[in-house]
């Protein structure tokens, strides 16, 4: 075998080899039917089963979720949007709104794609690879670190702003965090900020009862009381905590 031969065939074995160790890649395309992907693998996963969120069912967040809804019907409709920070209260339903949108443009091409933490660091892999998907998609970032010191930190604030890659018009960013420190660069690259609040009393029982009367169960003084020693005892009221509060309390009635 002439020197040539023996050359090419040795280079097909190592092609063949490198087939085998390298994953396959994930076409965003594949699933175009669902609504709902995860970042996974370096792939998007889709999420058949998503959970929809009614936000007519969301109380005494009207004013997040408006400004929130305005800046996806502007992002929607091919006009400028922000990226989005919801910040404060755990449980106050920060990232409610956001699964909610997805819910509301149910009848546009608007897709969802969740990130984990441990995978922001990737968020310019991603965004190239959605840039040349026709649909249009929130990337979500739930429970945001804002350690200045963090990886995905840096990764995050470069894309957001500085980089020579820009954020394609097909995407924007809505980002939950349960605080920021004062001055954070990063959240300052987010153009819009909603921000949450502990529940009243009076709120966290309204959505006890809401959520109760959604399983035929009625809001009685003994409930009452129960749901406050309930929230005491997780030392929060939220609307996390109403909801779990509901299914504890429809737990005993059977």
């Amino acid at each position: 075998m002439a020197d040539i031969d023996k050359l090419f065939s040795r280079l097909d074995a190592l092609l063949e080899r490198i087939d085998q160790i390298l994953p396959a890649q994930t076409d965003t395309k594949a699933s175009d039917d669902l609504k709902a992907y995860r970042w996974h693998d370096s792939g998007l996963a889709g999420i058949a089963s998503f959970d929809p969120v009614d936000q007519e069912k969301l109380l005494h967040v009207d004013h997040q979720l408006n400004l929130l809804s305005r800046n996806t019907a502007q992002f929607v409709g091919g006009k400028p949007a922000n990226n989005a920070l919801l910040w404060g209260a755990r449980g106050a339903g920060k990232s409610s709104l956001i699964k909610a949108q997805i819910n509301t443009y149910s009848d546009q091409p608007l897709c969802i794609v969740e990130v984990p933490k441990s995978a922001t660091g990737q968020l310019f892999e991603i965004i190239r690879r959605l840039a040349r998907d026709d649909r249009k998609f929130i990337i979500y970032l739930n429970d945001l670190s804002f350690d200045a010191n963090d990886d995905a930190h840096k990764a995050l604030k470069s894309c957001l702003d500085g980089s020579l890659q820009p954020l394609p018009d097909n995407l924007v960013i809505y980002a939950t965090s349960n605080s920021i420190e004062e001055n954070n660069s990063l959240a300052d690259h987010f153009g819009l900020w909603l921000s949450f609040q502990p529940f009243t009393q009076d709120q966290y029982l309204a959505v006890v009862e809401q959520t109760l009367l959604e399983r035929e169960i009625e809001l009685t003084d003994e409930a009452r009381a129960e749901a406050l020693r309930f929230a005491t005892s997780h030392g929060s009221r939220s609307g996390r905590i109403a909801f779990q509060f509901a299914a504890y309390w429809a737990s005993l009635q059977n």
